[in-house]
């Protein structure tokens, strides 16, 4: 058995950005709608930069307009993630892109969602649990009716809130009461920081919003007083290494940190972010960290080990998850 082939955990995937293209594609055949602009030759999502990505994965949004679209779409992610070895799994929904915002539509979508995951489970034995996310340039008064939308949905399905988005709009603490919001709900919080923003967006992230996960955060490296802050606060980062090479953060996996903060003792995982856009899988994130790094099994048990530990799960799943990662 190679690393590619071993059990996975995924704890940051977005799941508009884990759409297939050919299934978007299928959905705008149907709807007669044209979004050929956002796709190259060879059938890929076509973008140039990070904001363009942006817009093109909000114009593939457009064609996922029912609770219907993402039960499709829900089984087509889980069977590809299953496809690579994820047994667990957990994925960043919008209300903004499921129902405008409106949480009688939202319950609709998440039920077809929900519906879609119990299936893949049976067929496929994957696991998978909803993080609601705010979008950051939609907002911070859109973020509180995102957070109003996951308080009434919190429960042993939809367990965290996070947000994502453009970095550069706003700051962390201008989301501060749509993060109490979903704690006083009994969410587990997450953040985009330290991708694009630099090791200030972490340290606010920690500090202002109190998450204990960070989406990304590998620009924490550039702040030692931070990668101590984070070790001792046991602050979980959310590490996507194929997305920060193709977006421009590193030129490569053997310059991504991903190594040093984990020899520092930050807590990383390793997931996909938006697995089509920027052409990679779990699959391919263990092989390529496993070439850079000279990672072995053992490196990526560890890994999943902390990625089940952070997992915003119950104990009940969290131990029947424990059991597929088990290695013969």
């Amino acid at each position: 058995m190679t690393v590619a082939d071993l059990p996975k955990i995924e704890l940051h995937l977005h799941h508009e950005g884990a759409a297939p293209p050919a299934f978007i594609r299928q959905l705008a055949h149907e709807k007669r709608v044209d979004l050929s602009g956002i796709f190259k030759s060879d059938g890929s999502y076509d973008f140039r930069d990070f904001a363009h990505f942006l817009s093109v994965y909000e114009a593939a949004c457009e064609v996922l307009k029912s609770p219907e679209d993402f039960r499709r779409l829900t089984l087509a992610i889980l069977q590809e993630s299953a496809a690579n070895g994820v047994v667990y799994s957990e994925t960043f929904l919008s209300p903004d892109f499921c129902g405008g915002g409106d949480v009688h539509a939202w319950r609709d979508y998440l039920s077809a969602i929900q519906d879609a995951a119990d299936e893949a489970e049976r067929a496929y034995g994957i696991t998978l649990r909803g993080v609601v996310t705010c979008v950051r340039h939609f907002g911070p008064d859109q973020a509180r009716q995102t957070a109003l939308c996951a308080a009434e949905t919190a429960g042993n399905w939809i367990t965290g809130f996070g947000m994502g988005g453009n970095e550069a709009i706003g700051a962390q603490a201008d989301f501060k009461w749509a993060f109490d919001c979903a704690r006083e709900a009994g969410l587990r919080l997450t953040t985009h920081a330290g991708e694009f923003g630099g090791p200030q967006s972490v340290r606010d992230a920690v500090r202002d919003l109190g998450v204990e996960r960070v989406g990304h955060g590998v620009r924490a490296i550039e702040d030692p007083s931070l990668v101590r802050e984070l070790v001792d606060r046991e602050v979980t980062l959310e590490v996507c290494p194929g997305s920060n090479v193709v977006l421009g953060l590193f030129p490569n996996f053997r310059a991504h940190p991903i190594a040093q903060l984990r020899d520092h003792g930050v807590k990383v995982t390793v997931s996909t972010d938006d697995p089509p856009f920027f052409h990679t899988s779990m699959r391919r994130e263990y092989k390529m960290l496993a070439e850079a790094f000279g990672w072995d099994a053992d490196d990526f048990a560890a890994l999943n080990d902390t990625a089940l530990g952070a997992a915003f799960c119950d104990e009940e799943t969290r131990a029947r998850v424990k059991k597929r990662l088990e290695r013969t």
